[in-house]
């Protein structure tokens, strides 16, 4: 979004309404849809799919140790950039319950990643224009 912004000569407070603003709605509605697809989820598991959940499976040890490793900051500032806002939002939703500090990790990082993005857009855009654009 920064690039566009530039690209198309936005002053600041028009881009930071744009990319922050849509950034800070989509956090606060994925996480809470996320909360009730994974409610969901589990009903229709419980009902349909009464064999028990391995615990120790190969894919639920590398999900803990992502988990543990990177914890909630993690999952926050590589959403914006690299995982996406839905999926970021879907994955603090399911491992750390607590949505005001999901949304407020995911916003503080949308706000650091669009202000860095843009930095850098405003101050490198002659030598990005030939390679973006």
């Amino acid at each position: 979004m920064p690039a566009i912004v530039v690209y198309f000569r936005f002053d600041f407070f028009y881009s930071f309404i744009y990319s922050v603003g849509s950034g800070f709605v989509g956090s606060v509605v994925y996480t809470y849809l996320s909360y009730y697809i994974i409610q969901w989820w589990n009903k229709i598991r419980n009902r349909y799919f009464n064999k028990p959940e391995k615990l120790f499976t190969k894919r639920n040890r590398f999900i803990i140790k992502i988990k543990n490793k990177f914890g909630l900051t993690g999952i926050a500032l590589l959403s914006p950039i690299l995982l996406s806002i839905p999926l970021g939002a879907f994955l603090g939703e399911k491992f750390f319950k607590d949505k005001r500090k999901v949304i407020l990790y995911l916003n503080f990082f949308i706000l650091f990643w669009f202000l860095v993005l843009y930095i850098l857009m405003k101050f490198f855009y002659t030598q990005l224009k030939g390679i973006l654009f």
